[in-house]
């Protein structure tokens, strides 16, 4: 039986401790500490403060207001020169190395060893017109010349009377 009342008063006072918890006001909690990196940096003194951007001399601040930034152009490395020649009607709707439909109205070339979707910018050295053209085929087969460009381009270079014309490549980016 005493282990019993024993049991009955430890209860007691815990239960005694929970209504204490409860009745405590909100208002007498523990305060917050202090911010524990302020704490560690108040032996030093103060901090100094960040330099406003806008109103300190020295800083390299852009402003936004009249910024422009500079358009680059692509960077071009030529990287031929030689004979072109086009190829036209006889091709169009033909499948392409690169597995596309020929166009001759498109702006398109073929090169033996380039990689499909590069682009090219093709210029006649005679007149000093250029075109970009995307290579999307392989060729030409004729050793004397280095890149056949389709119809399209050819009229921009000025080559489609001659069927041919000296060029200087450069690929793009």
């Amino acid at each position: 039986m005493d282990g019993l009342k024993t049991s009955f008063a430890v209860r007691g006072v815990r239960l005694f401790a929970l209504a204490a918890l409860a009745a405590t006001p909100a208002s007498a909690e523990a305060p917050v500490p202090a911010d524990p990196f302020a704490q560690q940096f108040a032996a030093f003194g103060a901090l100094p403060e960040a330099p406003d951007p806008v109103t300190s001399p020295g800083l390299d601040a852009v402003d936004l207001d009249h910024f422009e930034p500079e358009i680059e152009e692509p960077a071009e490395r030529i990287f031929g020169e030689g004979r072109a020649s086009y190829y036209g009607a006889k091709f169009h709707g033909r499948r392409t190395a690169s597995g596309q439909a020929f166009d001759m109205h498109a702006m398109t070339a073929a090169h033996p060893s380039l990689p499909f979707g590069s682009r090219v910018r093709v210029t006649n050295e005679r007149t000093g017109k250029s075109v970009i053209v995307r290579i999307n085929d392989r060729g030409p087969f004729t050793k004397s010349r280095i890149i056949d460009v389709s119809r399209a381009a050819a009229e921009q270079l000025g080559m489609v009377r001659s069927g041919h014309a000296d060029v200087t490549l450069a690929l793009l980016d």
